[in-house]
């Protein structure tokens, strides 16, 4: 096992914390730029950054709760490697839940920007709706088999093979997608003088946020098929990563395209670039990062 479950825990609460103050401030801004521009991007954006941070919000306290009754109010009854050890507690019952459709929803969005930002093709829809689909089955079945596990069962012997179905298909859904974004932003702008110079930053982050998010993943994975308790300390802190990964990509865009494309845009004329394929493909990208639609 390695590390106790009393002192992973208690790692666990200090990077949580750490990464959700990171996730307030970036939260913050991003409602800050949001609500400064109109479209339909506050129809979609501000809801999703909102849920996003209403999780991991809900994800801390129920850890700050745990924390209170392992080693304060149930310390004279039982023992916090005891308690941290029931895996059918309501309160471990709902972290899952939180976790499983936090994740959820961050896979559904970044399927969403790489089936918008790859004009819609089925070829990227129906892939990745079978993954987000099995992920979802598989993700509330590990909900239901803790949910009914006894006092004698581990994480690691409970639902195991869905568990690692599970981390598996996420870290492929994050790969896979940030890769084909990545690509269709390059492929785009490559033959562009000042087109790709304009998006590499915005190129640069994603594949920055995809790394950390995948890397995350794949940390929590490969700690779990170590039979290290190390993976709560790991899946506690991807818990506000994944709203840092959203924000850090929607201002990236902002600051980096966005003032620049609507001042040149209004200074052009109506028809001077409406046919060609670079305003196309320059809408395409902003509105599969910023828009949504």
């Amino acid at each position: 096992m390695g590390i106790p479950l009393d002192e992973a825990s208690l790692l666990a609460l200090f990077l949580e914390t750490l990464f959700y103050g990171v996730f307030l401030v970036l939260y913050c801004l991003t409602l800050f730029v949001l609500l400064k521009n109109t479209g339909s991007n506050r129809r979609l954006l501000i809801p999703i950054a909102t849920v996003l941070f209403c999780m991991a919000t809900a994800h801390l306290i129920v850890d700050f709760v745990r924390i209170m009754e392992a080693f304060v109010f149930n310390v004279g009854k039982m023992s916090a490697n005891a308690y941290y050890a029931n895996l059918a507690s309501p309160l471990e019952y709902a972290k899952t839940v939180l976790y499983v459709t936090q994740t959820i929803l961050a896979d559904c969005v970044l399927v969403w920007r790489c089936y918008v930002l790859n004009h819609r093709s089925l070829f990227v829809a129906i892939p990745g709706l079978i993954v987000l689909c099995t992920n979802t089955v598989t993700g509330y079945i590990i909900v239901w088999s803790l949910s009914k596990a006894n006092s004698s069962s581990t994480v690691f012997t409970t639902a195991h093979s869905w568990i690692t179905t599970f981390f598996t298909l996420t870290m492929i859904t994050s790969v896979t997608c940030t890769s084909l974004i990545a690509w269709r932003i390059y492929h785009t702008r490559r033959f562009m003088s000042d087109g790709f110079a304009m998006y590499l930053p915005i190129l640069i982050v994603i594949v920055e946020s995809g790394a950390i998010y995948a890397t995350g993943v794949l940390s929590i994975l490969l700690a779990y098929l170590s039979g290290s308790n190390g993976q709560y300390t790991v899946l506690d802190a991807v818990s506000p990563t994944m709203g840092i990964v959203f924000c850090l990509t929607i201002l990236q865009v902002h600051f980096q395209v966005g003032g620049k494309s609507m001042m040149t845009r209004s200074l052009e004329p109506r028809g001077a670039n409406s046919g060609s394929s670079e305003s196309q493909e320059t809408e395409i990208i902003h509105a599969s990062m910023m828009d949504g639609n």
